[in-house]
């Protein structure tokens, strides 16, 4: 009864945090310090996180959606 909502926030969490994680990883190849002033280390820090963060959770937002829809077309028949 109570399954289902907690399977599809456990993997809501996982798939956000994976997919942050993997914009980290990413985003590690850019040089972003060097559009900060210097001795700006915490905010271009404090950008790298938030925009992990940011295309981390669109990315999943995306892919939870998909995975959503596609469950959804068996409706169609």
């Amino acid at each position: 009864m109570f399954v289902q909502p907690a399977v599809d926030a456990l993997t809501g969490m996982i798939s956000h945090l994976i997919f942050i994680v993997i914009a980290w990883k990413a985003l590690e190849s850019v040089n972003i310090q060097g559009i900060f002033k210097k001795d700006r280390e915490l905010e271009s820090k404090l950008l790298f996180i938030l925009l992990s963060i940011v295309i981390g959770t669109t990315v999943s937002n995306f892919f939870l959606d998909f995975i959503r829809w596609s469950g959804q077309l068996s409706y169609l028949m």
